[in-house]
């Protein structure tokens, strides 16, 4: 029997290539949201699921990050990044001019909130659950409207492609992670997210618990934070370092994190894709 494999959809979004690109032979499974994809994973509705975790130019998607910091069975298995292109698309000869509205998702929208400024100033920007739905939802605005999703989308919906590569960096990928209820075997080239915080604030908690990874060679590749919800300047911090969970210099480094913060969890362990390239600006 095929995995199952959940998908921001519909059919032609960049989450499905994603997915795709990881296990073509899964069974696809398109979901509405992306917080759906994680919740169906969560309660097993899914084996696996495929959720955008961070995007170049746009930085990380929090409400997956607010998902693993919660999620009880969820933990990441596996990563991959793919090169986004971005497609202003209409229906077949719409005039420019006359669009008022401009559908597409948060993500998309934010990768080219400069090249809209400048070709569309004063048109609504409206968001939708994907940039494949935003397809649909600009075929069926009462509004001359367009909409921002890749070209895929578009031979779908039968839309017009107006221009390509409207994103405001040419460098841009969207990192994908996988969920599932385990992570992954140790590969001898893995990364490992974390989540950690502390119940009370005090000059150089942060720097220890960071000295714990330098003094042991481990390197930090990411660090950032979110706030705990539970009162104003609390925040948990969230790392990317270099190692598997089970190799001795990272177990010995987590476990000294574990006795010095008040609650830390592990997001997974899996194998650390290679490195993007970088494309210099012209």
């Amino acid at each position: 029997m095929a995995m199952t494999l959940g998908y921001l959809g519909p059919e032609g979004t960049f989450s499905e290539q994603a997915a795709l690109t990881y296990c073509a032979k899964a069974e696809m499974v398109p979901i509405a949201s992306i917080s759906e994809v994680a919740d169906a994973v969560e309660i097993g509705e899914i084996d696996e699921g495929i959720v955008p975790i961070e995007n170049s130019l746009f930085g990380s998607i929090i409400p997956v990050l607010d998902f693993l910091i919660t999620a009880e069975k969820s933990r990441i298995k596996y990563e991959l990044a793919i090169p986004v292109e971005q497609c202003l698309i209409s229906e077949p000869d719409m005039n420019l001019q006359k669009i008022t509205r401009i559908y597409s998702h948060p993500q998309a929208l934010g990768q080219c909130r400069a090249y809209l400024a400048r070709k569309f100033p004063g048109v609504d920007l409206v968001a939708s659950l994907s940039t494949a739905g935003s397809v649909s939802d600009m075929l069926l605005s009462e509004e001359p409207a367009a909409a921002i999703a890749p070209y895929r989308a578009a031979e779908i919906h039968h839309a017009t492609v107006i221009e390509r590569g409207i994103e405001d960096g040419k460098s841009n990928f969207t990192r994908f992670a996988v969920l599932g209820h385990s992570d992954h075997t140790p590969t001898g080239r893995d990364k490992t997210s974390l989540a950690f915080w502390f119940s009370s604030d005090a000059p150089g908690t942060l720097y220890q618990a960071l000295g714990l990874f330098s003094n042991r060679g481990i390197n930090l590749s990411k660090i950032e934070s979110r706030p705990t919800g539970e009162s104003l300047g609390t925040y948990i911090f969230l790392a990317d370092i270099a190692g598997h969970r089970t190799d001795d210099s990272v177990a010995a480094a987590l476990s000294d994190l574990a006795e010095i913060s008040s609650e830390l969890k592990i997001l997974g362990s899996y194998p650390a894709m290679p490195a993007l390239p970088i494309i210099p600006v012209s």
